[in-house]
């Protein structure tokens, strides 16, 4: 695709990040290139970017796969008996060509728990959440989840389960802050085939549009929707999937709010998107090196769940 070629992406999102209250004074401008040291050694379905705003500031990468071309995708929990492991390890373990870290979990609990929908090779490790609390009162949801079809495929969509079965909506139960869904209706929903899933949210963009579900999927009244370090995925028009990972809370980038993680993903040529666990869990891992830098440090933080690229 054309999209993934340019060296210079400018993204006009002034607008939009405003009424996201983050009030950015100038849009970014992410200036793309290959990292051919990486390139040489992975199959040729599989394409690392790093890119740069100096101004911003912001540090970012993408990895762009074609899936078949030799390359599987799919979704690892981790296996270390406190339910927990690194990217690194995650890739050491599993011999994946690229590892980026996957969906929410509750750090500080014994047993740590997975905050969503997680399946492995057609079994469902945690299932999707069905409601949350909010200044004491109970919204009934569907959250955002990434999903690798039996055929191969990745897809992208709100996603509930029941009785080990899972379903997509073409549209989230609509909440609102005080404006409550109190019941899902599963009755009519189709049957996502998915493999392997694993979901956080929100939802980035859907139909080629932005359209970020905070409220539906009542991520409102936390610090999701802010600025913050990035992980996200999405799936282009052509089916490739794209995995991006952004840098934060450090000085030489800032990290990027939900509109402005929704306008990247478009412009990288996604149709579909949808965000991941973020802060201090983004990482980054290509042939077993950490590429980026979790909170500015070469430290990474232990997830529940990941996104692998392994070769056939």
């Amino acid at each position: 695709m054309s999209t993934f070629r340019r060296a210079l992406v400018v993204l006009a999102v002034l607008a939009a990040a405003a009424c996201a209250g983050e009030g950015n004074s100038a849009p970014i401008a992410l200036s793309w290139e290959p990292m051919d040291d990486l390139n040489a050694g992975l199959p040729d379905a599989v394409r690392v970017y790093s890119g740069v705003d100096a101004v911003a500031p912001l540090r970012a990468w993408y990895v762009l796969v074609r899936p078949g071309g030799g390359v599987a995708l799919r979704v690892a929990a981790a296996a270390d008996s406190d339910g927990v492991e690194t990217s690194s390890e995650i890739a050491e373990r599993t011999a994946a060509r690229v590892v980026l870290n996957g969906g929410y979990f509750r750090m500080g609990e014994v047993p740590m728990r997975h905050v969503g929908l997680l399946m492995v090779d057609g079994e469902i490790v945690e299932p999707a959440v069905d409601s949350v609390l909010r200044d004491g009162e109970r919204y009934y949801l569907a959250r955002g989840a990434l999903g690798f079809l039996t055929d191969g495929s990745p897809d992208i969509a709100w996603v509930s389960s029941r009785e080990g079965v899972l379903y997509a909506w073409d549209d989230p139960p609509p909440n609102r802050p005080e404006r409550r869904i109190t019941q899902l209706d599963l009755e009519g929903l189709p049957v996502w085939p998915a493999r392997d899933a694993v979901a956080a949210g929100p939802v980035l963009v859907m139909d080629g549009a932005v359209r970020v579900t905070t409220d539906a999927e009542v991520f409102f009244g936390t610090k999701i929707p802010d600025q913050n370090p990035r992980t996200a995925a999405g799936v282009t028009g052509d089916g490739e999937l794209v995995v991006v990972v952004i840098d934060g809370r450090q000085r030489g980038s800032r990290g990027v709010d939900l509109i402005e993680l929704a306008e990247i993903m478009l412009n990288l040529g996604s149709v579909e998107a949808v965000n991941l666990d973020g802060g201090g869990s983004t990482t980054l891992v290509v042939d077993g090196v950490l590429v980026n830098r979790p909170l500015g440090s070469q430290t990474e933080r232990q997830v529940m769940s990941a996104l692998l690229i392994l070769e056939q």
